[in-house]
């Protein structure tokens, strides 16, 4: 007999809406979208840069060397952040945070130093070239990772709060 008070994607009222149901499978969320963004942008990026580098290597290598790093990075975030839903952060952490450096860093320098870049990168001028999504992409990652990190902790900080108060016995 099914749960009453299982939602979408089989979570129980006392369980997490995030909790894969007994598929594997986990409800429509905010990392749905950025998965499905992180997709498109590996493709779109790793179409681009090769591309470029079969048709053009030798104009602007750094460029189009730099939106193949982009397509690896997206490929990179697309996996952590489908680990992160099911509560590993770790690695969505740190490649998110790499990914921003990256596109402030090339973006940054694309500006200062435009003879580095004779055509553009995916991640060059913030990536205005492809609406700025490849700056706003870490940083709704992150907001989306802090909203998840928070979500799923406090039952075991409680946790180690409970075992912490416990008195030596």
């Amino acid at each position: 007999m099914p749960d009453p008070t299982a939602g979408r994607g089989g979570a129980t009222a006392k369980g997490s809406a995030e909790s894969p149901t007994a598929s594997g499978a986990f409800p429509l969320g905010p990392h749905r979208v950025l998965i499905a963004l992180y997709a498109l942008f590996t493709l779109a990026a790793g179409a681009r840069s090769s591309v470029q580098l079969a048709q053009n290597a030798g104009v602007a290598p750094v460029a189009y060397g730099l939106s193949a790093a982009a397509a690896c990075t997206y490929a990179a975030g697309w996996y952590a952040i489908a680990r992160a839903a099911r509560g590993r952060t770790a690695l969505a952490s740190v490649l998110l945070w790499v990914e921003l450096t990256g596109v402030l860093v090339v973006g940054t320098l694309s500006l200062v130093e435009p003879d580095w870049f004779p055509d553009a990168s995916v991640w060059s001028d913030y990536g205005i070239g492809y609406g700025f999504v490849p700056v706003a992409l870490p940083i709704g990652g992150l907001l989306w990772l802090r909203w998840q990190i928070r979500r799923t902790r406090p039952a075991v900080i409680d946790d180690l709060r409970l075992e912490h108060d416990q008195p030596p016995g």
